[in-house]
């Protein structure tokens, strides 16, 4: 009786720790006087989540001199702070969480290298989930639906496009991206020059007369107007004359915005699209107003 006893036990201890380890770990931290409780799973075991993003990439993100409109300390530039819509869901996703957001401003090019190496836990900073993307990260979302667009100024022969095909002269776009890679080639009566290191750079090249027009998503251009309303924005969406992709699921993925998570890190992935999911697109397009409203004038 009694091994009879202690077997029992033994398998009651062992179903009710099966259960506890099947659910995501919790933590707690002291700050002075309080505990604040946290979501504990891979990458956020120290109750930070590590975002990284360009910071010059606005309305997704930027940079600015003071925290003003819920702007965050960026990590790795002390005295200068990031602000944008990336910045806006990280933090939801922070307060659902019990996380502190920490924020890095990192180069397009350097944020799956950075992701890859543990540097940050997630990338913010309005990547589209194309499948060559998601060949080398996980990725959470979308976060946000972005149509692509052109952008030209309102004197140029362009701002009367009806179609891709009527595009001409010098054209560019941000290096690393679908607008380079996959857009600017259909418009075969424009010449590609070399591609813009940043988002500012495209649009610099654009406003100073280098480039006729470029291609971006909406949220970009409808920053750019917002500042210059010498611009001009030339969405074929909807079109005969639109961008072309071999099919719906194509296109899907190159204005699809999404949260790029390390390979196999699927417990982080699902807490990023648990939040996501609940927000849906109204509330998606409300924060983009806000972060077109409040972005610098420089």
């Amino acid at each position: 009786m009694k091994k009879l006893i202690t077997l029992i036990l033994a398998l009651a201890m062992t179903l009710s720790m099966t259960a506890c380890s099947s659910a995501p770990a919790s933590s707690e931290t002291t700050e002075g006087e309080g505990t604040t409780e946290f979501l504990s799973i891979q990458g956020t075991e120290d109750g930070v989540l590590t975002v990284g993003m360009e910071c010059q990439y606005a309305p997704y993100n930027w940079t600015q001199l003071t925290d003003a409109n819920g702007a965050v300390e960026i990590a790795n530039n002390p005295g200068a702070y990031a602000n944008g819509y990336d910045v806006m869901v990280a933090k939801k996703i922070c307060e659902e969480y019990g996380w502190k957001l920490e924020v890095m401003a990192l180069e397009w090019g350097g944020l799956t290298p950075a992701l890859n190496a543990g540097t940050i836990d997630v990338a913010i900073a309005g990547q589209s989930m194309t499948a060559e993307r998601m060949a080398e990260v996980d990725m959470a979302g979308p976060y946000y639906y972005a149509q692509i667009v052109c952008l030209t100024t309102a004197s140029n022969a362009n701002a009367s496009a009806t179609s891709v095909s009527e595009l001409t002269g010098n054209c560019t776009a941000q290096s690393g991206t679908i607008w380079y890679n996959s857009c600017l080639p259909q418009a075969t009566n424009a010449t590609i020059q070399a591609a813009a290191e940043t988002a500012p750079a495209m649009i610099m090249a654009l406003e100073s007369g280098t480039a006729d027009f470029i291609c971006t998503d909406m949220p970009t251009a409808t920053a750019a107007v917002a500042k210059n309303s010498d611009l001009v924005v030339l969405n074929f969406t909807g079109t005969d004359g639109d961008f072309q992709f071999a099919d719906e699921t194509e296109r899907a993925e190159n204005v699809n915005i999404g949260v790029s998570v390390v390979k196999g890190n699927t417990e982080l992935q699902k807490a990023m699209n648990d939040v996501l999911s609940a927000m849906g697109e109204d509330t998606f397009n409300s924060m983009m107003d806000q972060a077109i409203a409040v972005q610098p004038e420089v």
